[in-house]
Parts: C-alpha cells; sequence; structure tokens
C-alpha cells in the first residue's frame, strides 16, 4: 500500500470535483492500511448562524471520508457503496482551523461495513465521534 499512497489520494481528491466534497473544500491527506484521514477548513461557509462550525458539516464530511474509505478498502470495481446509517455526538465547538476526520473500519463484512470517524482539531481534540455502516451493492 505503501508505494500507491499518493496515487490513491490523488484519485480520491480528483472524484471529488463537482460534488459536496469540493462544496466543502473536503481534500483527502492521509491513508493507511485500515484508515483515510480527510480535511476541511472551518470557514463561515460551514459555519451555524452563531459562528462555529455547523453539525450537519462535520456529519458530511465524516460520511464523505467513511464513504470514500469503503471504495478504496473494497473492490470499488464490483461493488457500488452507500452509507445506511450514521450517528454523531459533538462534543466540542469550532470556529475557525481545520479539522480532520480519520475513518477506521470496526467491521468489514461481505455486504456491510462498520466506520468509526473521529473528527478532531488540529490539536488533535476531539470535536465529534460519528459511527458510520456502510453498505455494498454488487454491479450488475
Amino acid at each position: 500500500m505503501n508505494e500507491y499512497k499518493d496515487k490513491i489520494l490523488k484519485v480520491c481528491n480528483e472524484s471529488s470535483k463537482n460534488t459536496l466534497m469540493q462544496t466543502l473544500e473536503i481534500e483527502y491527506v492521509e491513508i493507511g492500511e485500515n484508515f483515510l484521514v480527510g480535511k476541511m477548513p472551518v470557514t463561515p461557509k460551514v459555519h451555524q448562524p452563531d459562528g462555529v462550525l455547523h453539525g450537519g458539516a462535520m456529519v458530511a464530511l465524516a460520511e464523505s471520508v467513511g464513504s470514500m474509505a469503503s471504495y478504496i478498502f473494497l473492490d470499488a470495481q464490483k461493488f457500488f457503496v452507500r452509507g445506511i446509517e450514521i450517528s454523531a455526538n459533538h462534543v466540542k465547538s469550532v470556529k475557525s482551523g481545520d479539522v480532520f476526520a480519520k475513518a477506521t473500519i470496526l467491521h468489514k463484512g461481505r455486504t456491510t461495513q462498520l466506520w468509526d470517524i473521529k473528527i478532531t482539531d488540529a490539536d488533535d481534540q476531539l470535536i465529534s465521534i460519528c459511527k458510520l455502516t456502510t453498505i455494498a451493492l454488487p454491479k450488475e
């Protein structure tokens, strides 16, 4: 995997063009044997009216990173991946900077996958924790 990291991240980032991920400026920045990390800038574009990061933007970040991780770690040539459930607990507010979502696989079944997604700030403080369930549907 090490020799392919840059290539995989490039493909992930290119696939985000003209999508919600591009709108939210999500960038995939790190990949490992069982995880993917995405980064999103915290700007007024993703704020609530009172000037803090919107919880919905965090959930969109988490689902984007978890779903992309499913594509990477499953055979995307054979399966469509769809999120079927997501839950989030937001524990800290953020006004600016970057947030990072790290999706780590907890369960990799043939049909369903369970992802643990921790969103942290640049100081590695926990902002939100999410659980995402994805389903792999065969391309027929």
